[in-house]
């Protein structure tokens, strides 16, 4: 990830791909330049499911975002990792159902805070931040999210792909925990990333992360569930990113997916 010191122009590394660039690439958007979509298309050859996980990660987002406003009836989220806008936004997903929820986005690629701040608009009644952050910068990140959502009352801390951007000797864990701790109980832990369970996409990312801006780190399902150590996980657990409360006809023979999600309740 990049340093959020630097100006946006030096952050923005149009000669090298960038994680959010080529999964909007990998999504089949548009805002993206020739590196990232070199980088996505090597991906893509070299595992072709690499796409459908990237809209099974954006579809999870939408069940699990609605689970917590509908079910859970939390209204404040903090999306760190937000990535370039695209459908089902979490402000989208939580506003439909509750008009007055606030959101508050976090990333530090420039030109995602650029969209966000353009097409990301809240409701009248509720509110949408943008914090310009690394996730490791936990203490601001909290500090910020703080001057738009009560960090007194519960909060859905979402957290897609964003943690296998950090090596096992950052302690990606560790940083979980010390934003987990920093809201009350009642509050949620989604998140999602991809794992090391495939050879072919094993080999793909390491050819990406040769070439990348910031590079990503497969972990095993079982290294992925513990983010969710201390939680109350949310049935069906931590599964296959396809498998986690799938929508209405999307059950039964779903393809196979090299990625996991799970949604924990901070009790």
């Amino acid at each position: 990830m990049s340093d959020p010191r630097q100006s946006p122009d030096d952050r923005l590394h149009t000669d090298r791909p960038h994680s959010a660039r080529v999964w909007n690439y990998l999504l089949g958007g548009k805002d993206n330049y020739p590196a990232d979509a070199a980088a996505g298309e090597m991906i893509l050859q070299a595992f072709p499911d690499i796409a459908g996980i990237a809209r099974d990660q954006r579809a999870f987002l939408a069940r699990a975002v609605r689970f917590l406003t509908g079910e859970a009836g939390v209204r404040q989220f903090l999306d760190i990792g937000t990535g370039l806008p695209t459908a089902n936004n979490t402000h989208e997903v939580a506003q439909w159902m509750a008009p007055e929820s606030r959101i508050v986005y976090v990333d530090n690629d420039p030109l995602v805070l650029t969209h966000a701040r353009a097409l990301l608009t809240s409701t009248p009644e509720g509110a949408c931040a943008y914090v310009d952050a690394d996730v490791r910068g936990t203490g601001r990140i909290l500090q910020e999210a703080g001057r738009t959502i009560d960090l007194t009352r519960p909060v859905g801390l979402t957290m897609l792909g964003i943690m296998g951007q950090l090596p096992d000797e950052e302690n990606p864990w560790g940083l979980v925990r010390e934003l987990l701790a920093a809201l009350p109980p009642g509050s949620y832990l989604a998140l999602a990333d991809g794992t090391d369970t495939s050879e072919t996409m094993t080999r793909a990312i390491e050819a990406y992360n040769a070439n990348s801006a910031s590079p990503y780190h497969l972990r095993s399902p079982a290294r992925i569930a513990d983010f969710f150590e201390g939680l109350d996980v949310v049935e069906p657990g931590v599964v296959r990113i396809s498998d986690w409360r799938p929508d209405p006809g999307r059950s039964g023979d779903l393809p196979p997916s090299h990625a996991v999600s799970g949604v924990g309740r901070k009790p």
